[in-house]
């Protein structure tokens, strides 16, 4: 179902192979080229609103820089607050309470007090969270602060996404996108607009505002890239999809693209920093600005059995590291934000090494590969001295033969040691384990256990995932695999397990066993629900230094 009769601009949609082409053919019609130059990059409902998208940011960067004038919408954290504010009439006392409370608890969530009091923190989320999800008068749709779900369809079906976007009026965010896209487009039909399309959660509404572009401005050329589209394309699955609808498909970092189709010279290295400047940043969910700030695509390590980056195939670049520190030191000088997120992949050690040289002036955190670097104990102290205050760290397991079968890179003596020693320093842990690989069974997921037991007092937070097998990972090869989730953009194949420890019983492990422990209890209660690792660090800062806060 390609709805050519509904959309006018029947096109192929193009991938980002074919961008190239379409940058001869634009430098011969200059003018054209000049009607693109107002360009609108937006980011869809639904995503965690707690900080600005980096995506966007980043493109955003790149455009400015280049003399293209470009306006950037963060449609998700808009979209949500029109949600919370639209009238509603509650039906339950839960509902009654958490309405009548929704401005000062958003107020609560944008100042330091309540980052003291887990309790409070997590009242003042749900709350929130009550009013958004009963602000959607659609039954068959169900909203969060990190969420969109439809009992109908499925964001892994292009026939579904195409259904969306022929009933634009059916999302729940139309109310709020069919008045705000008009506004910023005004009368150029012939504007270019981008979508970052990073998470499923954005899908439906993305298509959505699509769909209802394509019939309002039919003149419009849509460009749609993100974490997810990449994904998609880069699925052995992948064949030309969304005709008529989409212009360009962009896979991978999208800075260069975006400035081929507008006919810029590109040179080789270059290297755009992000630009926040016309993002909402007083509306964000957090006591303060967080800026989120990338350094690299893909992973530096790359070799990892589960990871998607791999079964990808996306390719690692990083900007060198010197360069990086100098630009996030000005990023930091410019915005003063209270908190930093550095969004790579993996933090590379070069880089650390770099951030110790030249610290950014704010309270940083992300994501660490566990390294000997981890277990020197002066290393992490002066990791701690350039305002590192959290570091998320993929243990997954505590046997050695998993790991080892996973092609993680280092054994659980390192990990001990490196998580005895971040302790030390003052540097608090975010822990992601993973259960269910098929190497796994109940005796190494009761080793994972004990070794989470043995070190609870090491780790700060947790994160408990079940492992999901991407289509096009080289394990599938030696698995006898099966349809996980029906659809045709699915990412992810189920599969037998070899031993018999199947999801089902997996579940039944960390529900009756492994989440019941005392120690392991004491952990999840100081998770932040909704935001997880994105507010993780706050509560660190606040427990850490609050004289010092603001």
């Amino acid at each position: 179902m390609y709805c050519k009769s509904f959309f006018k601009d029947t096109h192929r949609a193009k991938s980002c192979q074919e961008i190239s082409q379409d940058k001869k053919t634009l430098q011969k019609n200059q003018d054209f080229v000049k009607i693109l130059y107002l360009m609108i990059l937006i980011y869809p409902p639904v995503a965690k609103p707690c900080e600005p998208p980096a995506g966007i940011a980043k493109l955003a960067g790149a455009l400015t820089s280049n003399g293209i004038a470009c306006q950037v919408l963060d449609a998700s954290i808009e979209g949500i607050l029109s949600l919370l504010e639209a009238p509603a009439t509650p039906s339950d006392t839960w509902t009654r309470r958490a309405s009548r409370n929704l401005s000062r608890n958003l107020k609560v969530l944008r100042s330091w007090g309540v980052y003291t009091n887990i309790d409070q923190y997590k009242r003042a989320v749900m709350d929130v969270n009550r009013v958004l999800e009963k602000s959607v008068i659609q039954s068959a749709v169900r909203i969060s602060l990190a969420n969109y779900f439809h009992q109908d369809l499925s964001p892994i079906k292009s026939n579904d996404l195409m259904y969306a976007a022929e009933h634009p009026e059916e999302n729940p965010f139309y109310p709020y996108f069919s008045r705000r896209l008009p506004e910023l487009i005004g009368h150029d039909s012939s504007s270019m607009v981008g979508f970052s399309l990073n998470y499923l959660s954005q899908a439906f509404t993305t298509f959505a505002m699509i769909g209802f572009l394509k019939r309002e401005f039919p003149g419009l050329i849509i460009i749609v890239g993100g974490g997810l589209m990449t994904s998609w394309m880069r699925s052995p699955a992948w064949h030309s999809l969304f005709k008529g609808l989409i212009d360009h498909l962009v896979a991978g970092p999208g800075e260069y693209p975006l400035l081929s189709i507008l006919g810029k010279k590109i040179l080789d290295g270059e290297n755009y920093p992000p630009t926040y400047n016309s993002l909402p940043l007083d509306d964000y969910l957090s006591p303060g600005f967080i800026l989120p700030y990338s350094s690299s695509t893909g992973c530096y390590w790359n070799k990892c059995s589960f990871c998607p980056e791999r079964a990808e195939g996306n390719p690692y670049a990083q900007i060198p590291p010197y360069k990086a520190v100098k630009e996030l030191r000005n990023l930091t000088v410019q915005m003063k934000p209270v908190l930093i997120h550095m969004v790579d992949n993996a933090i590379s050690p070069h880089l650390l090494e770099a951030i110790i040289d030249t610290p950014p002036q704010a309270p940083w955190y992300g994501f660490a590969r566990i390294t000997s670097h981890l277990t020197d104990l002066d290393f992490c102290m002066a990791l701690k001295s350039s305002g590192c205050v959290m570091l998320k760290l993929g243990v997954e397991s505590g046997d050695q033969g998993v790991l080892d079968d996973m092609h993680k890179g280092n054994d659980l003596e390192m990990t001990s040691f490196a998580l005895k020693t971040l302790k030390k320093s003052g540097i608090a842990t975010y822990v992601y384990l993973l259960f269910g690989t098929p190497s796994e069974t109940a005796t190494e997921a009761r080793a994972t256990l004990d070794f989470t037991v043995r070190h609870s007092d090491y780790i700060d937070f947790l994160n408990i995932a079940i492992f999901n097998l991407p289509l096009n990972s080289p394990e599938t090869s030696k698995l006898e695999t099966m349809n996980f989730y029906e659809g045709d953009l699915s990412l992810y194949t189920d599969f037998i397990h070899p031993e018999g420890w199947n999801r089902q019983r997996v579940r039944q492990f960390l529900e009756k066993e492994f989440k019941k422990h005392p120690a392991i209890q004491s952990i999840l209660r100081k998770h932040p629900p909704i935001f997880t690792s994105n507010h993780a660090p706050l509560f660190v800062m606040k427990h850490a230094s609050a004289s010092s806060l603001p």
